[in-house]
This record gives structure tokens, C-alpha cells and sequence, in this order.
């Protein structure tokens, strides 16, 4: 009779906050969709290329890179969803400690980046160089160069020059391609009123002085214009850095909350 009653209280009444535990549900089950779509679209966007073109680009695709942070953010935030709405102890320690690696994974990063810049710099410029290289390999590379170089009016990584790690850009005498010693549409100053986009405005001009190739061109290199927009943007980046940041401290706070509420329920019926 003893062990009913305090079965029949326990269902009145529970430790479990349940604005905590639906706002937790919910929290995850927008990143959860989210997720889904970044997963969607990078699949969509892999499937639609020729597979033995870009086996080279594999670890440099933008598809590919959707693609593993989705799964990642979808295994993440399905125990968040399921272990708050079942209110499931595992589940809810599983969400909370993979949250807790992501987390740390990017403060690392952001760390090393920042202590040991020279390192990272190199390490963007092989990344980098491996995107030029394979420029005209994979579509989606492609425009997320000719998006970079647009919009931080830049070309190449150190300069224009860089351009002839490309095959077809290459500034070599023996090179056959018609764009030798050429560099992306992209690189070009915009002309005023022009509603169509002259895609050889940067032809040949690689063989041009930097005096010279500036009437055509932004001869400048994107690592010094990224490092120059980072410097004029620091409260842009680190509301960024915040607002990344934020929803996954929450996310492990309330998840340790509603672990410690549910066990504290569990203990008081036993």
C-alpha cells in the first residue's frame, strides 16, 4: 500500500521542469530539421556531379563538407529531441557529451588558430591551393572561388600569379589551353553599367605588372584581404563567434539540468 501511494504521488507531481524539458525538445528539433536540409542539399549537390571528376576534390567539396557537418548536427540533436521529450538519461548524456566535443573541437581550433597563425596560414594556403588547382573540376568549388574572390575584391591567395597552379591558367609557354596566363571572371573590377559580365576580361594577365594588371583586375591576394576584412569587422566576427557559441552552451546546461532532474525524480519514487 506504502510503495502505491508513493507511486501515485510520483505522478501528481515531478522534479522535471516541463518548460525546460519541451523548450530543450524544441531547441533541438529546429537544429534537427536544419540538419536534415544541410544533408539534403549537400547529397543533392554531390549527386548531381560526375563522380570520377572530382575523386581528387573529395576532401575540399563544399557537397562533401555539408554533407558530414549534417550528420554530425543530425545525430547531435536526435538525442537531444528524443531524450528530452522521453526524458531518457542516455540519450540525454550522449547529446550533452557530443555537444561538449563539438564545442571544445572549435574553441581548439579557434585557440591553435590564433597562437599559431603562421601554421594555420600554411594550412589555408594548401587548402586553397588545392581549390585553384581544381578550380575547373568541380562546379561547386568553382563558384565558391569565384564567391570569395567577388566578394573580397581578391585573386589568388598571395596575388593574381597564383592563378597558374591551375592547368588551364598556367603561364607556362608549353601550356596549349586558350586561358594561358589568364585568371577568372571573377578577379575583374566590375565596369560601370555593364549588365553582361565579360568572362575574358582577365585574359593574359598574368604577363601584366601589378600596376598594370590593377586597370583590369583586384591583384591582390584573398589572405590579406580576409585578414584586412577581419580586422575592420572584429565586432561582426565576434558577434558571430558569440552567436555559434551560445546556443550550444545552453544546449549542455539544460541538457545537465534536465539529467539531474529526471535522476532526482527517479531516486525520490524509489
Amino acid at each position: 500500500m506504502e510503495g502505491k501511494r508513493r507511486l501515485n504521488r510520483a505522478e501528481v507531481f515531478t522534479f522535471v521542469n516541463p518548460w525546460m524539458r519541451y523548450f530543450l525538445f524544441f531547441f533541438s528539433f529546429v537544429f534537427w530539421v536544419f540538419s536534415l536540409l544541410i544533408v539534403a542539399i549537400g547529397v543533392y549537390a554531390k549527386i548531381q556531379k560526375a563522380t570520377d571528376t572530382v575523386r581528387n576534390t573529395f576532401l575540399i567539396d563544399p557537397a562533401v563538407i555539408l554533407i558530414v557537418v549534417g550528420v554530425v548536427m543530425f545525430f547531435v540533436t536526435f538525442c537531444g529531441c528524443i531524450g528530452a521529450l522521453r526524458q531518457n538519461i542516455h540519450l540525454l548524456k550522449t547529446f550533452s557529451i557530443s555537444l561538449t566535443l563539438v564545442f571544445l573541437t572549435q574553441l581548439a581550433i579557434a585557440v591553435l588558430g590564433f597562437f599559431y597563425s603562421d601554421q594555420t596560414r600554411d594550412a589555408l594556403e594548401k587548402f586553397v591551393k588545392k581549390a585553384i588547382v581544381h578550380y575547373r573540376d568541380d562546379l561547386d568549388l568553382q563558384n565558391l572561388m569565384d564567391y570569395i574572390q567577388k566578394e573580397f575584391q581578391c585573386c589568388g591567395w598571395n596575388n593574381y600569379t597564383d592563378w597558374s597552379w591551375n592547368l588551364y591558367f598556367n603561364c607556362t609557354h608549353e601550356n596549349p589551353s586558350s586561358e594561358r596566363c589568364a585568371v577568372p571572371y571573377s578577379c575583374c573590377t566590375p565596369v560601370p553599367g555593364e549588365s553582361v559580365i565579360n568572362t575574358m576580361c582577365g585574359f593574359g594577365v598574368q604577363t601584366m605588372s601589378p600596376l598594370e594588371a590593377h586597370k583590369s583586375i583586384h591583384p591582390v591576394g584573398c589572405v590579406d584581404k580576409a585578414a584586412m576584412w577581419i580586422e575592420s569587422h572584429l565586432l561582426l566576427v565576434g558577434a558571430l563567434a558569440l552567436g555559434t557559441a551560445l546556443p550550444q552552451i545552453a544546449g549542455i546546461v539544460l541538457s545537465h539540468i534536465l539529467i539531474s532532474q529526471i535522476q532526482y525524480d527517479i531516486t525520490s519514487v524509489l
